[in-house]
């Protein structure tokens, strides 16, 4: 429970409704509690930090302005909503965020009412605010509807798309959309847009002028400063992105600072009395209020529990490498055997591994922002020059850029390399997060090289493989550490289409594609069964599936991707193809959205630990004397 002593204005507010009861005067110490409120819960709790602690003085204009939920708000990124989420009605319960049946980190439809719309990735807001709108307005609901977007997601084609419908139509829906301009997204923001706003903020020329002219003009309501007012529309467009913005057929205003809860209040204020699409541009800094946030806002976007008081401690490095680590470090080794290797992420430099080499290889490196589509055509369009691209990239985050995989890179058999990380169960991001589908939707696309390797060393050498290959290939791996696997320094190349056997039984043998190998080397053990490490989901190694059909009397196929279409379904096609008829058992994940919980939770609870897999093949085959667990 909160501390009504140390919150005494916070601990009053269980709803919207209750800090609306509140008088304008006030707000400015509810955001400070807010603020500090946030600092400790995730402290405790660790999650996202940064894009919170920015956007307390808008959350709490916005809730205590607007009638919410009957008024619709839609934030954007998702990972913003920490303070939103504590004004309606689960601050005592975020301390639980990313935990297993606590707190989702994301807005979320199921969890709470005034989560008008879900969202984990990014630039969908107003895409989903116009629907709404408009949805509204068909049924004479006379409500408003709020879109926020920041923390890089303006980057994306997507805002662009809805802000050119909304601007386009007639009549003119009633949408405010919020640019929450921080200039970052999880590392600094890029693009031309970014200058843009850039130049703007930072212009000394413009921000004097404006200053000094308020000052001798005086009153804003005589006749003289009213002119001013009225020209300053023309020519501030020669520093700012109005002109952008007006000629989309939205009325602009800002840009206004993001921590003054009064100049928020009176703008949005203003605004709710319009008619037509409106933008609110607000300045913010990431990270604001906590001044190691502020310092170093890449570090502090997201946190595991920390001391506020100290703030966040560098911990050692892990014994074991992550995945994504290997695939860093393999890429600057690659880079500097083959000058024709580019790589390319879609604003994920860190979580995706590629500091060291942005930092080695810059003219090599190229972060398109949060640009999924662009990023994969970008590097057709390299490839179509000769150049060997590797883009690196989150399962889900591939999944917004599935029809230029297949357009843009597959049908034309581009030699693009996709390093996919954090497939199969990620955890406490939760569902939006899961990369449960990329095999499946990878495995139908023709021309594609497809693996998923068992350990470490194995993702080194499937990097290489696919690399060299002629054509597009894609080598999957999880989140986190493999089993502790010696990595090689060397950049050797694995057979292609070959799998490995790794303990041969009796009777069963069990077809492991990826992250599950090893816990089934170790249900293999206790089942007396044959264990195959398949390496390779396109193409499978037909020839040691005849070998293995031939000496065994069933097969289980283990994969850390949903069951329908995945690699156990290339394996049942296979034998259907080839008129085999052995019984299968496929075990991976269900059909079914995973919800926040540890990556180890999950895959327990999904029957992918040694205990489910061997429990799994017992229930199928109880009576056979082969499934006996061996004794000691």
């Amino acid at each position: 429970m909160i501390d009504a002593q140390r919150y005494p204005l916070l601990a009053r507010i269980d709803s919207p409704a209750d800090l609306r009861r509140l008088p304008e005067d006030q707000l400015r110490a509810v955001a400070d509690e807010l603020r500090a409120y946030l600092i400790e819960s995730v402290g405790r709790s660790g999650g996202h930090f940064g894009a919170g602690l920015g956007v307390i003085e808008l959350t709490v204009a916005l809730h205590w302005l607007f009638e919410t939920p009957d008024d619709r708000l839609v934030w954007d990124v998702g990972h913003q909503c920490y303070p939103h989420k504590i004004l309606t009605g689960r601050r005592d319960t975020i301390h639980t965020v990313k935990q297993k049946d606590g707190v989702a980190p994301f807005p979320k439809r199921e969890e709470s009412e005034f989560d008008t719309f879900g969202v984990g990735h990014s630039s969908t807001s107003i895409s989903a605010a116009l629907g709404m709108a408009l949805g509204l307005a068909r049924q004479d609901l006379d409500r408003h509807v709020v879109a926020v977007i920041g923390d890089g997601a303006m980057t994306a084609g997507m805002a662009y798309e809805a802000l050119n419908h909304a601007g386009g139509l007639d009549p003119e829906p009633n949408l405010i959309v919020v640019l929450n301009d921080n200039r970052m997204s999880i590392s600094e923001n890029v693009g031309g847009l970014t200058k843009m706003f850039g130049r703007m903020t930072a212009s000394k020329a413009l921000n004097a002028v404006r200053e000094g002219g308020k000052k001798l003009l005086g009153d804003k309501n005589n006749p003289a400063a009213r002119f001013v007012r009225r020209w300053e529309e023309h020519w501030k467009g020669m520093f700012v992105p109005s002109t952008l913005f007006e000629e989309m057929g939205f009325h602009y205003t800002g840009p206004i600072d993001g921590h003054d809860v009064g100049a928020l209040v009176h703008a949005l204020r203003t605004l709710r009395g319009l008619k037509g699409p409106q933008l609110l541009h607000v300045i913010t800094t990431k990270g604001k209020g906590y001044e190691l946030a502020e310092g170093d806002q890449i570090e502090y976007h997201a946190v595991g529990p920390f001391d506020p008081e100290v703030g966040v401690v560098k911990k050692a490095a892990p014994a074991r490498p992550t995945y994504t680590k290997v695939f860093g470090d393999w890429l600057c080794d690659m880079a500097a055997s083959d000058t024709r290797l580019l790589g390319i992420t879609p604003a994920m430099r860190e979580g995706s591994g590629l500091v060291r080499f942005s930092r080695e290889y810059p003219d090599r490196y190229f972060d398109t922002a949060i640009a999924e589509q662009h990023a994969v055509t970008l590097a057709a369009g390299m490839a179509c020059e000769g150049m060997k691209p590797v883009v690196a990239i989150y399962s889900t985050f591939l999944q917004r850029a599935y029809d230029q995989l297949i357009h843009d890179v597959a049908l034309q058999n581009l030699d693009v390399l996709f390093a996919i990380d954090r497939g199969g169960v990620v955890g406490p991001d939760g569902a939006t997060h899961a990369g449960s589908f990329d095999l499946s939707f990878l495995r139908c696309v023709p021309n594609m090289m497809i693996m998923a390797p068992a350990d470490e060393a194995e993702c080194r050498a499937m990097l290489s493989t696919g690399f060299q290959h002629t054509g597009p290939a894609a080598v999957r791996y999880p989140r986190g550490s493999g089993p502790g696997a010696a990595v090689p320094a060397t950049l050797e190349t694995l057979p292609i289409g070959k799998a490995e056997l790794r303990r041969r039984g009796q009777r069963i043998a069990l077809l492991a594609f990826g992250a599950v190998v090893p816990a089934a080397e170790q249900a293999g053990e206790a089942l007396d069964a044959t264990v195959v490490n398949m390496r390779f989901v396109k193409p499978l190694d037909e020839a040691l599936l005849a070998e293995i059909c031939d000496q065994h009397e069933a097969l289980v196929t283990l994969e850390d991707n949903v069951v329908m279409g995945g690699a156990g379904s290339a394996v049942l096609e296979w034998l259907a193809a080839n008129g085999r008829s052995l019984p299968v058992l496929q075990l991976g994940l269900p059909d079914a959205y995973q919800e926040h919980a540890s990556r180890e939770d999950l895959l327990a609870e999904a029957g992918l630990d040694a205990a489910g897999i061997r429990a799994a093949v017992q229930k199928r085959w109880p009576t056979s004397p082969s499934l006996a667990v061996k004794r000691a």
